[in-house]
């Protein structure tokens, strides 16, 4: 919560309005300030309005200012204070208590706030034997529980969510229209009396008897269908999970066969820290972020005892680990004292099922058992995922919990028109802006799924009605061929609206300006954008640029070498085709084959098909040459032998080729032994470029002396590092000024150890960095991006 303050206006007036803004709608925000005035005995209202919250009391400046620090300090957790105006103002007739009044006139500005976890006292009373809401899985209060997944339309009300077939009892009533109470005005209010209900189902259908696994309710019987090694589809607040025993190597085996999920990682829940402690190291910063309302997964490096079974994170040092987000989740894990896998209720590359239709369709060859409930889930909504880099949270995936919270645009940008914003092709999101904020949604998924598409367009929809949001313009990617794109221009079209095509890596290093706060028109930044690839404005594949931007342009200044990508597509599937790329341009085969014949990589790229892939190169058939980072990251990580043949999701031969590197053996090469890179110029642009000739002479030459992988990994990612910063360096003299701020941008940056050694450098040599923390580093931020080159180029 941030409250950024405005001192009271001077004088003796007998009345003062305080006007706040920001998330401050539907987060038991009157009530906190009702409760609060009545404690200072002070008189007057509280309402919402089209600008945020309006508070007037009966007193002078003096008065306001003991209420502003109050709220400030005891700010709801759900809430965020933007902006906070103390002004007089005429005499008020209000007299006798503080009220909550109706909300005042004008077009409202809805503000959903994102899905919380439960809070400690809804906990508390779910565990509590005399309470009514005693092992109630649905328990929530203002500060807690479903928001944006159960809304279905505007305004925010029960009635237009999915909580609408459930009529308060009196109690619930009761608690609801009371101001003192904590579940004022909470739209998900519910009891057993009167709320939605779980149910325990066996996949393919038949009767399940409960009490072969509890005691208690079906809830409970899942931790016991769990301990003895089945697979659960839970239904949570965004979507299904399939759960098993992560302790469990057969049942987390069969799992990942079931859901043909091959190698990426699955995400963990324990019941408390203790347990994540005993599987995964944390600091006190991750601990707060697994705990807070949140609850995002959080990567976290993993123990090497004990250790969990190889299938959980194939290949990888980390662990993604949760904690229970809902009452439901709470009573599951009340028993249960091992991790558990808590991965997407999905094929893999498939949308999360929602529908309990659905997931009784495709469970049954999942899953064993099904804990289903009767409140519909309206808004689909992935877990989020943090991590830790360079000291501070990163979120690597948006949703649940943080979306659809909105950010305040940049001075300059405010007064921008309302835009829409569509992302690109893969871990898509889009972004409306209005009245100075962007609300981005929440990650959609890759857009080549039809599936995720058409949830896509249904989101926009949803948003767009709830945001009472009319386009006035819409951003897309340059690229012509995403989905995304032809969306927008279809929409352009039909509607007659203007189109801005934005460059995928300037709407990168616009997206980090943009989230870090800077001001249009104060300067341009050097922006270093490393992702695996995007269409330049000169019709080539990008992937490894420095630009030199602003928000309305930018101009390329230096890149990474060309080098082909054979086969296409085919190459970010099979690294292998990357590696042998890299040697074809750098060594050439005969070379290679003399120097290197009868090493462990000489043998398996022989066997592949090189001669035709070297005639394809030659002949520029199906070969298009791209300065890729990310290309360069699978290169690398195919000749130590990781994911050689196939990369089975997206990012996986750099995700392993990270995991091979810890930080001693990071710390361990000497700046000498670090991989060196040349800085030569492109012939015909001159642009200086990345050039990793000597890198490869290098690698090839520890490979052939059987260096260890992991030393092989470090010094590669090192050198890597220190190549930048020369390269920022160098381009940061521009002209006759000297660029002070370089943003780090794309989804390379993801990576911990190639982002922390280069930020490190960057500081040193005397460079502002700005990194990525409220949004994603890859594409998942991109609509961010384009947004802000939107509003600028159209204030023009």
């Amino acid at each position: 919560m941030s409250a950024p303050g405005a001192r009271p206006h001077g004088g003796s007036a007998t009345a003062t309005e305080i006007r706040v803004r920001g998330l401050v709608q539907g987060v038991g925000f009157r009530p906190t300030v009702w409760r609060l005035a009545t404690g200072l005995g002070l008189t007057g209202e509280v309402l919402n309005d089209a600008e945020g919250v309006l508070i007037r009391i009966g007193g002078d400046a003096a008065a306001a200012d003991r209420l502003v620090e109050r709220l400030i300090a005891d700010c709801p957790p759900l809430a965020r204070i933007d902006a906070l105006e103390i002004r007089a103002a005429a005499d008020t007739t209000s007299t006798g208590a503080f009220r909550i009044a109706d909300s005042g006139g004008g077009a409202m500005r809805t503000q959903v706030s994102p899905d919380a976890a439960a809070c400690t006292a809804c906990v508390a009373e779910v565990r509590d034997p005399f309470a009514r809401r005693f092992r109630y899985p649905f328990t929530n209060c203002t500060d807690c529980g479903p928001r944006l997944s159960i809304v279905c339309e505007a305004p925010y009300d029960r009635a237009r969510t999915t909580m609408a077939p459930f009529a308060m009892c009196p109690a619930c009533r009761a608690e609801y229209e009371d101001p003192a109470d904590r579940r004022f005005h909470a739209q998900p209010i519910a009891c057993h009396a009167c709320g939605p209900r779980a149910r325990l189902e066996r996949a393919g259908g038949g009767a399940v008897e409960a009490s072969s696994f509890t005691m208690l309710d079906d809830v409970d019987a899942v931790a016991g269908l769990i301990e003895k090694g089945h697979v659960v589809a839970i239904k949570g607040l965004g979507g299904y999970h399939l759960a098993c025993d992560a302790t469990n190597a057969t049942a987390v085996a069969r799992l990942r066969r079931a859901k043909r999920r091959f190698s990426k990682p699955f995400a963990l829940m324990a019941r408390d820290l203790e347990i994540v402690r005993r599987y995964a190291q944390t600091t006190p910063a991750e601990e707060a972020l697994l705990a807070g309302t949140a609850a995002p997964i959080v990567l976290l490096p993993a123990r090497a005892d004990p250790r969990l079974p190889n299938d959980v994170a194939p290949g990888l040092t980390t662990l993604g680990f949760m904690l229970p987000a809902t009452p439901l989740h709470h009573l599951i894990f009340r028993r249960l004292s091992r991790p558990v896998v808590m991965t997407s209720g999905n094929l893999s590359d498939e949308p999360q099922v929602i529908d309990d239709d659905a997931a009784r369709r495709l469970f049954p060859g999942l899953a064993d058992f099904l804990l289903t409930h009767d409140r519909r889930i309206a808004v689909r909504l992935d877990d989020s995922v943090v991590r830790t880099i360079a000291g501070a949270p990163r979120l690597l995936r948006r949703a649940r919990g943080y979306a659809p919270a909105p950010l305040r645009l940049p001075d300059g940008l405010a007064g921008a028109l309302p835009l829409l914003a569509l992302g690109a092709e893969l871990k898509s999101t889009f972004c409306l802006v209005k009245d100075g904020q962007a609300v981005l949604s929440q990650h959609l998924g890759d857009l080549e799924d039809a599936g995720t598409l058409a949830e896509f367009e249904r989101t926009l929809a949803l948003f767009a009605d709830l945001y009472r949001h009319r386009t006035a313009a819409i951003a897309v990617d340059l690229h012509p061929d995403y989905l995304s794109t032809g969306l927008g221009r279809r929409r352009s079209r039909t509607d007659g609206l203007p189109l801005v095509e934005v460059q995928h890596h300037h709407a990168h290093v616009a997206s980090c300006m943009a989230e870090n706060g800077v001001a249009a028109g104060d300067g341009p930044v050097l922006g270093i954008a490393l992702d695996g690839l995007g269409l330049g404005d000169d019709g080539a594949l990008w992937g490894g640029e420095f630009l030199v931007a602003d928000y309305a342009g930018f101009r390329r200044v230096g890149t990474f070498k060309p080098v082909a990508m054979p086969g296409g597509a085919r190459a970010a599937r099979e690294p292998w085709r990357n590696t042998l790329a890299h040697i074809l341009a750098e060594i050439g085969w005969p070379a290679f084959e003399l120097s290197f014949a009868g090493t462990p990589l000489y043998d398996r790229l022989a066997g592949k098909p090189v001669d035709t892939l070297r005639a394809m190169i030659r002949g520029g058939v199906n070969s298009p040459p791209a300065s890729s980072c990310g290309r360069l990251f699978d290169a690398v990580a195919a000749a130590l032998g990781v994911c050689g043949d196939e990369s089975l999701h997206e990012g996986e031969a750099a995700m392993r080729l990270e995991a091979l590197v810890d930080a001693p053996t990071l710390a361990a090469v000497d700046e000498d032994l670090a991989y060196p890179f040349g800085i030569p110029r492109l012939k015909g642009s001159g642009l200086p470029y990345v050039e990793p000739a000597q890198m490869w002479q290098a690698l090839l030459g520890d490979l052939y002396e059987n260096t260890p992988p992991a030393v092989i990994a470090a010094r590669f990612h090192k050198g890597l590092a220190r190549t930048l910063a020369t390269m920022a360096r160098k381009l940061a003299d521009d002209g006759d000024r000297r660029l002070k701020r370089v943003a780090l941008s794309g989804g390379v940056f993801q990576n911990r150890w190639l982002t922390e050694e280069l930020a490190g450098r960057l500081a040193a040599d005397g460079f502002e960095v700005l990194l990525h923390r409220a949004v994603p580093a890859g594409d998942g931020g991109l609509s961010l991006g384009q947004a802000a080159v939107a509003a600028a180029r159209l204030a023009a």
